[in-house]
């Protein structure tokens, strides 16, 4: 063989191992590159003071391409998506409600625990939970959780959870967290806002090769108050959370929240919890332990969000006002903080009111209250139909048995994701929306679909606590009512046997609570 002849062979080599390996360049997905994101959680607020259970069909759970439903922010074209590879497991977010039952829970973590397995490894996980879920026979399921999903991920991965300000940071939640942060206003505007934050924190830190946070500051808070007394709409809250964003912006801080705690709930971590993370050690420590006075500073300055009176009080005064709708809050039972949904007390009152006994008195509508079985009399009989029948106190009826309900169809609206099915009755001027199961009513366009006009009602009775933007914004007058129930607003009355004593207010005149930055050491170390 002549040397140019090995010449060309050679070179004939050199092209062919060339072209062979660009050729696999130009195969390799383009994103081979992006970090590998899981996303996982369940929310729920569990009252352990409510009798009612809270099994898996209330989580209405949604796995791989549908959980992003939940995230508008995660849209196909949007920035966020293209940033990463990503594998949603198991999402699902239920009506507040009662204690989950052990099943249910088992069910749900395992499918998410299977899911996770199936891509492994994973750079980050976007771990998007509530923070006040209680399950049978545990304490802190959210740490139980994430302990779980730590453990098939590996030590490794950076965890970002986002959580409700009413959630509860336990030292084991924190521990596993790598970033953790929470809303910022209540009611919770701010909400997917929030998520945004805790995905894009996981997401940068990804990005500029920073990993895990080198400090996190964690400082209980022996606080543990309602909502309805801590809403950012008034001060204290106000200026208290407008405290967060300000620290954030310092050198070295990544995150900084304050969680209220979940008040309707009986285990060791339903309080106050101040966390800031970052990367310098006397940034982090000295922005949470600032935080965590300043919460201790103002806490005899809470107050309900809007004026409180007994019902018979607030039934008054809706009465006497000259301006529609007058709205009363039917705090004791509200289903969005956990109240069994179905307690009938106030419905027994209101009936005993001779200004609601004819058709020609005031207007109120009620909304609403349970019942599946009249709710199926209502679709037998159909509209403009006269039924009688029990609704309520299936679940709940420590304060009133079921309440008899004798009068006209007025509505039927079918298909409703929580109700179900949705029936209007009217008992003399009282229209009673009659749900087969629990709905919280917080739209104009809830009442409208149901032929109802609420604006021009002279009173609506709503189970809910503080309003939300929209019933806010509609009202003429408001007033929330103490009224029993699982979620009763007066925290005295529940008999808490297992969170940590003294807790303020139920020990009014505890002394100064020791307020210094626990460290918590980064997961895995």
């Amino acid at each position: 063989m002549t040397q140019t002849v090995r010449i060309s062979i050679i070179i004939l080599l050199i092209s062919l191992v060339s072209c062979e390996t660009q050729r696999k360049k130009d195969s390799l997905d383009p994103q081979s590159e992006l970090p590998r994101v899981a996303i996982a959680g369940l929310a729920i607020e569990s009252s352990t003071f409510s009798p009612a259970l809270t099994h898996e069909d209330a989580f209405h759970a949604k796995s791989g391409e549908a959980v992003f439903d939940y995230y508008p922010f995660m849209s196909e074209d949007s920035i966020n998506r293209k940033r990463a590879l990503w594998f949603p497991t198991i999402k699902g977010h239920a009506l507040p409600g009662g204690t989950v039952t052990r099943e249910a829970y088992e069910s749900l973590m395992g499918k998410t625990i299977d899911m996770l397995r199936e891509n492994l490894p994973y750079d980050g996980l976007f771990f998007d939970i509530h923070g006040a879920m209680s399950v049978e026979g545990m304490d802190d399921p959210e740490g139980d959780m994430i302990s779980r999903v730590r453990e098939v991920v590996g030590d490794k991965t950076i965890i970002s959870t986002s959580m409700d300000l009413h959630g509860n940071v336990s030292k084991r939640l924190a521990e596993e967290s790598d970033l953790i942060t929470c809303y910022r206003m209540a009611p919770h505007e701010d909400a997917l806002e929030s998520k945004k934050r805790a995905l894009d924190n996981l997401l940068e830190r990804l990005e500029n090769g920073l990993g895990k946070p080198k400090f996190k500051a964690w400082i209980p808070v022996p606080i543990l108050l309602p909502g309805e007394k801590t809403s950012t709409r008034i001060e204290p809250g106000k200026s208290l959370y407008a405290k967060v964003d300000p620290i954030t912006k310092k050198e070295g801080v990544i995150d900084a929240a304050i969680w209220i705690g979940y008040a309707w709930a009986d285990e060791p971590r339903n309080h106050a919890v101040v966390m800031v993370t970052g990367d310098d050690e006397e940034a982090v420590s000295e922005s949470a332990e600032s935080l965590a006075q300043s919460f201790w500073d103002v806490r005899n300055e809470f107050v309900f969000v809007a004026p409180v009176a007994t019902l018979e009080e607030s039934l008054n005064q809706a009465l006497a006002s000259s301006e529609t709708p007058f709205i009363i809050s039917d705090m004791g039972d509200n289903p969005t903080a956990g109240g069994a949904g179905d307690v009938t007390w106030t419905l027994h009152e209101i009936f005993k009111r001779k200004e609601f006994q004819t058709e020609q008195g005031k207007t109120l509508i009620y909304a609403s209250i349970p019942g599946p079985e009249l709710v199926e009399l209502a679709l037998e009989a159909g509209l403009g139909a006269e039924i009688e029948g029990y609704a309520g106190a299936a679940v709940d009826d420590r304060f009133a048995p079921p309440v008899k309900l004798k009068g006209k169809v007025t509505a039927i609206k079918k298909g409703d994701k929580d109700a179900e099915v949705e029936v209007v009755i009217k008992v003399g001027s009282v229209y009673v929306i009659v749900t087969k199961k629990r709905k919280p009513y917080h739209n104009e366009s809830d009442f409208t679909e149901l032929d109802l006009k609420p604006r021009e009602a002279d009173v609506v009775v709503v189970k809910i606590g503080y309003l939300v933007p929209e019933l806010y914004n509609m009202r003429a007058d408001w007033v929330m009512a103490l009224t029993p129930g699982g979620v009763d607003q007066d925290l005295s009355r529940l008999g808490y046997k297992r969170i940590n004593r003294p807790m303020f207010p139920l020990d009014p005149e505890m002394e100064q609570p020791d307020l210094s930055a626990r460290l918590i050491p980064v997961s895995g170390s």
